[in-house]
C-alpha cells in the first residue's frame, strides 16, 4: 500500500527551496491559485516591474513552511483563518485578516459510477455500499482534509447513524489521501476516483459537476456554528508528536503579513488590491463569496496608514 509522505518530510524537501528572490512571494491554499492569479494579473498590469510569485499548497504546509522552514513570505493566505491564529500568531505574525467563505462539496463527472442518482440525501450510503473510490485532501496538511472529516462526522449526526463516520473512514484507504485538495482534480477527471471532497469555488472553477450538501453538512452557514462545532479532528500541532483538536466552524479564509516579510510595502498594496472592491469582484467571478465586512483578530498595532482604515472600520 502506497503510503503518503509525511509533512516532516514534504518540510526537509522545501527546505532545499528559496523562490523569494526580489519577488513577491505569496504562500496561499490550493484553493486560492485561480482567484489569485487573476489578481495578480491585475495588479502587475498596474505596477510594472512587480512579478508576484505564487506558491500554493494545503494552508497548514504554507504556515509551516514560515515557523518551521523560517522560509520568507510577503503574504500567507489560508483556507482557514485558524491555521494563521494556530501555527503563526504571535511570533510568526501579528494579525490575520478574515475576507472570504466558502462551501464543502462532493465533485464528480458523468464517468463516475451512480453519478445518474446521487444526491445530498443518499451520498453517504452509496459511499459504503457501493463499490466507488472516493477522496479527499490529508487533514495535517490541508484544511479541506479536516473539513472531509467533519463533513462525515456531522453526516453522521444529521442522519442519527453514529457508525457513518466510522464507514466512511473504512471504505477511503489511505491512498486516496492526498497532500492538497486540487491535487485529487485531475484524478477525478482521469477516471481513478469516482468523488472528491473539495470547495464549491474549486469545483465552479473546474466547471465540475457536485453535489450541493445539506447546510447542516457543508460548513457554510454562520447561523450553525454550534452545531458544526459537536464535529472535531485531530491534527498535528506545532511541535513532532503533538496534536491538537480543531473544531467544526463555517468556512472563513484568513490573510496576513508574516513580521519577517521582506517587501512590506508592495505586500500591503497587494493586500490593499485583495481586499478591494475589484479584488472582491475577482473572488466572486470565481465562485467564492467575499465577507460582507471584513473582521481582523490580533494585535493591529503596527498597522500601516494604507491598513489603518481596516482596523477603523473594524472597530
Amino acid at each position: 500500500m502506497k503510503r503518503l509522505p509525511s509533512i516532516s518530510v514534504i518540510l526537509i524537501v522545501l527546505a532545499f527551496i528559496d523562490l523569494a528572490g526580489e519577488n513577491l512571494v505569496i504562500f496561499h491554499a490550493g484553493s486560492l491559485t485561480v482567484p489569485l492569479k487573476k489578481m495578480k494579473i491585475a495588479f502587475e498590469k498596474n505596477h510594472p516591474g512587480i512579478n508576484i510569485q505564487l506558491e500554493a499548497s494545503g494552508s497548514r504546509l504554507a504556515a509551516r513552511k514560515i515557523a518551521d522552514l523560517h522560509r520568507k513570505a510577503d503574504i500567507m493566505a489560508s483556507a482557514d483563518y485558524r491555521v494563521i491564529n494556530n501555527l503563526l500568531i504571535p511570533k510568526y505574525a501579528k494579525w490575520n485578516i478574515l475576507f472570504a467563505t466558502n462551501a464543502m462539496v462532493i465533485a464528480y463527472n458523468d464517468k463516475s459510477r451512480y453519478a445518474d442518482s446521487i444526491n445530498a440525501d443518499n451520498w453517504s450510503r452509496i459511499f459504503i455500499t457501493k463499490k466507488v473510490n472516493y477522496a479527499h485532501a490529508d487533514p495535517n496538511i490541508d484544511p479541506c482534509g479536516y473539513r472531509t472529516l467533519m463533513v462525515w462526522q456531522l453526516e453522521g449526526m444529521r442522519l442519527k447513524e453514529p457508525t457513518l463516520y466510522d464507514r466512511l473512514n473504512a471504505h477511503c484507504p489511505p491512498k486516496n489521501i492526498r497532500p492538497k485538495s486540487v491535487e485529487l482534480l485531475a484524478l477525478l477527471e482521469s477516471g481513478e476516483f469516482d468523488y472528491i471532497f473539495e470547495y464549491e469555488s474549486v469545483a465552479k472553477q473546474h466547471n465540475l459537476k457536485y453535489i450541493t450538501l445539506n447546510d447542516s453538512v457543508d460548513l457554510s452557514r454562520k447561523s450553525l456554528s454550534d452545531f458544526y462545532s459537536n464535529a472535531a479532528v485531530m491534527v498535528s500541532g506545532k511541535k513532532p508528536g503533538e496534536y491538537i483538536s480543531i473544531k467544526g466552524a463555517p468556512i472563513v479564509y484568513g490573510i496576513t503579513i508574516p513580521n519577517n516579510a521582506p517587501h512590506k510595502e508592495i505586500a500591503i498594496e497587494f493586500l490593499e488590491f485583495i481586499l478591494s472592491d475589484k479584488g472582491k469582484a475577482i473572488l466572486s467571478s470565481c465562485g467564492q463569496t467575499p465577507l460582507g465586512s471584513i473582521i481582523i483578530k490580533g494585535d493591529t498595532s503596527d498597522f500601516t496608514a494604507n491598513l489603518k482604515h481596516l482596523k477603523s472600520n473594524n472597530d
